[in-house]
């Protein structure tokens, strides 16, 4: 084992022990918390996921609001999600999920006081956490963890994506894994499984586009796109998060000169990140990746029982 993934798995050990004996302690808002999280660093479907169960419980007449990090932001502080705003200001993610759902969607290093500022001004029956598996210092009613199929391979960081080894699943309420994959752990024969479908939505497109993103599994969206039937010109990766800049737009538009291609497409998150300067990239296109749960009437059951099971023991 290299010395690095050895000390850090060693620290994230021994936090978790922390919270699980109580010496560190978790502080808990006023109303429940569904926790949306992940094993790895990116690339999970973590955002789709909160959309797709943010309109499930929009079905039930259910209020909430969506609780974020705001990774990426140049703000500090808790901030009420403005869905015209900048990327900059809340996140790309954050602004992501506000324009999809309509609902508050409140950023704030401390998810805690995030979850203050929501039930003062909002009045919400639940909340939402997004990327929240390993943010123990907030309290939760029911625990979701997304896995994909590169995660049972992996190692922990540095070497690999993990941020916690598969050992700790033991601390989710629900297990969700990719349709068909085939995995067997004991987390997920003690666990509820759930499946999700993901299918890229496409509208009219430009002949032989430049395909690009910053995303954090980059392949993973050319894959798809090339599955639909798409011949990309080229496909351009940046980094996860990126920030456009008008250098970006010139390199894309002189690669789009030089291939003859017909235009760009990209995904929702680098829309959110290029803001106005999309204008300057026609013909433009953006596809949304749209994820549906097997079951979805008994996902939302599932969840309402485990937070009333969950407020009966605290």
């Amino acid at each position: 084992m290299n010395p690095l993934t050895g000390l850090y798995g060693a620290a994230t050990a021994l936090r978790n022990t922390l919270y699980d004996r109580r010496v560190l302690s978790s502080r808990r808002l006023e109303q429940p918390v569904i926790s949306v999280g992940n094993l790895s660093v990116g690339g999970s479907g973590k955002t789709p996921f909160v959309i797709a169960l943010g309109e499930l419980l929009q079905a039930r007449g259910i209020r909430f609001d969506v609780l974020s990090r705001g990774y990426g932001r140049k703000t500090r502080g808790v901030l009420v999600v403005e869905p015209d705003g900048s990327a900059a200001d809340f996140g790309d993610e954050p602004m992501l999920i506000a324009r999809r759902l309509g609902v508050p969607v409140i950023v704030g290093e401390s998810r805690y006081d995030a979850g203050r500022v929501a039930e003062q001004k909002f009045h919400p029956q639940l909340h939402i956490l997004d990327d929240g598996f390993q943010h123990r210092s907030l309290a939760r009613d029911f625990d979701i963890v997304l896995m994909t199929e590169r995660d049972f391979d992996d190692r922990l960081l540095p070497l690999g994506r993990l941020r916690e080894p598969l050992s700790s699943l033991q601390r989710a309420d629900a297990i969700v894994l990719p349709a068909g994959l085939a995995a067997d752990l004991p987390a997920l024969r003690q666990k509820p499984v759930w499946r999700i479908e993901r299918e890229l939505v496409l509208p009219n497109l430009p002949a032989t586009p430049i395909v690009f993103c910053g995303i954090a599994r980059p392949q993973q969206f050319f894959a798809q796109v090339r599955a639909a039937g798409i011949t990309p010109a080229a496909e351009i990766e940046f980094r996860d998060h990126h920030a456009y800049d008008k250098r970006d737009i010139e390199r894309l538009l002189a690669m789009c000169g030089k291939l003859g291609a017909g235009g760009f497409l990209t995904t929702e998150k680098d829309a959110v990140n290029l803001g106005s300067l999309q204008a300057d990239l026609q013909p433009f296109a953006i596809a949304a990746l749209s994820l549906t749960l097997d079951h979805p009437t008994d996902v939302v059951d599932a969840i309402l029982a485990g937070i009333a099971e969950s407020t009966v023991r605290s």
